[in-house]
């Protein structure tokens, strides 16, 4: 069972035009929004990545606009392990579990996870929060993260997991936000 005290979200690149070419874009926008104002519900340390902010555009509002209070890190590789100021991040959280949502699923979300998982984190892929130009790649990409040893959640099943009871206040907002 994962644990809110040790367990970080973590958003890769969800930008500009490129996130509009993500298959079934419309229920990622939905899904990455529960996810980062559960994880804000649930006070998780949340983590968010752009790549090469200045060619690909900002991250979408469906995201940026709960995240007002913190800026991303930019980042010019594929996976977030190799940005300094990304580990740096990571590692101040004190977490060891990563809860991986973003795009695309078989780039930056694949090596970021293979990264973590090297580096000896629990990685939970949301695989209803991450995505591919091409439904086959994001399948591709989740199978070969669960054969590495990462686990596959989807948003739902990971809040209700990390809030425990049904009661209190993270309850209630979590609630609001799936219904």
């Amino acid at each position: 069972m994962l644990d809110r005290n040790k367990t970080a979200l973590v958003i890769v690149d969800v930008q500009g035009k490129l996130a509009s070419l993500m298959s079934d874009s419309e229920t990622l926008y939905q899904n990455l929004s529960v996810m980062t104002q559960g994880a804000k519900a649930l006070e998780l340390p949340i983590i968010w990545l752009e790549q090469l902010p200045d060619k690909l555009g900002p991250t979408i509002p469906q995201i940026a606009d709960h995240l007002t209070n913190q800026a991303p890190i930019a980042k010019n590789c594929f996976s977030g392990c190799q940005s300094i100021a990304f580990m740096d991040a990571l590692v101040s959280t004190g977490c060891k579990n990563v809860l991986l949502v973003g795009i695309e699923a078989h780039i930056c979300v694949y090596q970021t996870a293979m990264d973590l998982l090297r580096k000896g984190y629990h990685v939970e892929v949301i695989s209803d929060a991450v995505s591919s130009r091409n439904a086959a790649n994001k399948t591709v990409a989740l199978n070969r993260m669960q054969q590495a040893g990462a686990s596959v959640s989807c948003t739902e099943m990971v809040l209700f997991e990390l809030q425990g009871v049904a009661e209190g206040e993270s309850f209630r907002q979590i609630l609001n936000l799936i219904k």
